[in-house]
C-alpha cells in the first residue's frame, strides 16, 4: 500500500516547547519509531509541517542587522525543508538499516492571481501585544491580525496547484526509496507560462492541502495526517467533547472544528477521500501503525453507496 504521511509542525515541536534542536530531534525519533513499523509493509512518502520552525527563522531574519531586508518566506521555507528533512532522514536510516531514504527540497506551484494574495490569513512568527504588532506592521510592511493569545503577522496562503518534483518522487519510489518531500507545503513558486521558469513568492502553503495534492498525483491508497492529539474531537475545548472515531467527508464538514488547527486537517482528509475513493485518517504522531490498522485515530471513509 502506498501511504502519504503528513506530520504536523506542532507534532514535531509541541506547543510551549523551547525550539531547541535536541528537543526537535527527540520528537522526531519518537515519530520515526512508529513510522518505521509502517515502512516495513508499505511504500511511504512523508511530508511535514514547518509552522514553528519558519516562524523562528522569520523572527531571526527580521532582527538580523546584517541584512538589508529579511529573507522572503519561500527561501525560509526551503531552509526548514532542509533542516527537518535532514533530521527525519537520519532518524529513518537508523531505524531502517539498508533502506534507501531521500529528503527532497520540493517546490509547489501556486497561481499568481490566487485571491489569497489579497487576503493574508496564515499566522507566522511570534505573538506581540497589539500596539507592538501594529508598530512592526507599519515599519516592515506586514499585515497583522489577532490570534488566540495576542497579535501576529499574517501572510498569504494560496492553494497548491502543482508539485514540480512529482516525477522525481515517483522515480525514487520505483527504486524502493522512502521519500521525504513537500515540507511546509513546499517552497511556494509561480511558473512562467512560456518558459516554465519558477519565481518564489512571499507566502506559506497549507501543508495538509499540499499533502492531498501529492497523494493524488502519486495515486496513494491512504493519506495519514499525524498531529499532537489522538483523535478529531467533536466539541473540542468543551466539557462535552468526544472523539470522532470515523466519519465521511460530509460528516466532517458539518463539524465545528477550529479554523487554525483541526479544520485544515479535516478538510484535507475529506478532499482526499472524495477525489480518490481512498481512505484517510487523523491521529497522534506516535500511533501511525495503529491508526493505519484501525486501532487508533479518526478514520475518514467514502460515503456508502445507497441501496
Amino acid at each position: 500500500m502506498r501511504i502519504v504521511v503528513a506530520l504536523g509542525g506542532n507534532a514535531l515541536l509541541h506547543r510551549g516547547e523551547r525550539p531547541d534542536a535536541e528537543r526537535q530531534r527527540a520528537n522526531i525519533d519518537r515519530a520515526v519509531t512508529s513510522l518505521a513499523a509502517l515502512a516495513h509493509e508499505n511504500e511511504l512518502v512523508i511530508t511535514h509541517g514547518n509552522g514553528p520552525q519558519i516562524g523562528l527563522l522569520a523572527v531571526e531574519s527580521a532582527a538580523d542587522p546584517a541584512l538589508r531586508a529579511p529573507y522572503p518566506l519561500d527561501l525560509l521555507g526551503a531552509q526548514t525543508q532542509g533542516m527537518i528533512g535532514s533530521m527525519l532522514a537520519r532518524a529513518l536510516r537508523a531505524a531502517l538499516p539498508g533502506r534507501a531514504v531521500a529528503a527532497l527540497v520540493t517546490h509547489t506551484v501556486v497561481r499568481a492571481d490566487d485571491p489569497a494574495f489579497d487576503r493574508p490569513t496564515k499566522f507566522v512568527g511570534q505573538v506581540f501585544p497589539r500596539e507592538l504588532a501594529q508598530s512592526r506592521a507599519r515599519a516592515r510592511g506586514w499585515d497583522v491580525a489577532a490570534d488566540t493569545t495576542g497579535w501576529r503577522r499574517v501572510v498569504p496562503s494560496p492553494e497548491p496547484a502543482g508539485i514540480v518534483e512529482t516525477d522525481t518522487v515517483r522515480a525514487l519510489l520505483a527504486a524502493g526509496t522512502l521519500v521525504i518531500c513537500a515540507g511546509g507545503g513546499g517552497v511556494p513558486v509561480t511558473a512562467d507560462r512560456d518558459t516554465g521558469a519558477l519565481t518564489g513568492v512571499d507566502a506559506v502553503i497549507d501543508k495538509d492541502l499540499t499533502a492531498v495534492l501529492l497523494a493524488e498525483e502519486l495515486k496513494a491508497d491512504f493519506l495519514l495526517i499525524l498531529t499532537d492529539v489522538p483523535y478529531v474531537y467533536s466539541g473540542y475545548g468543551t466539557p462535552g467533547r468526544r472523539p470522532v472515531l470515523d466519519a465521511t467527508p460530509a460528516e466532517l464538514r458539518r463539524g465545528d472544528f477550529p479554523d487554525g488547527s483541526m479544520r485544515p486537517k479535516t478538510e484535507a482528509a475529506a478532499r482526499f477521500v472524495e477525489r480518490t475513493g481512498g481512505l484517510a485518517a487523523i491521529g497522534a504522531l506516535d500511533s501511525a501503525y495503529e491508526i493505519v490498522h484501525g486501532k487508533a485515530g479518526t478514520l475518514v471513509r467514502p460515503e456508502l453507496p445507497i441501496g
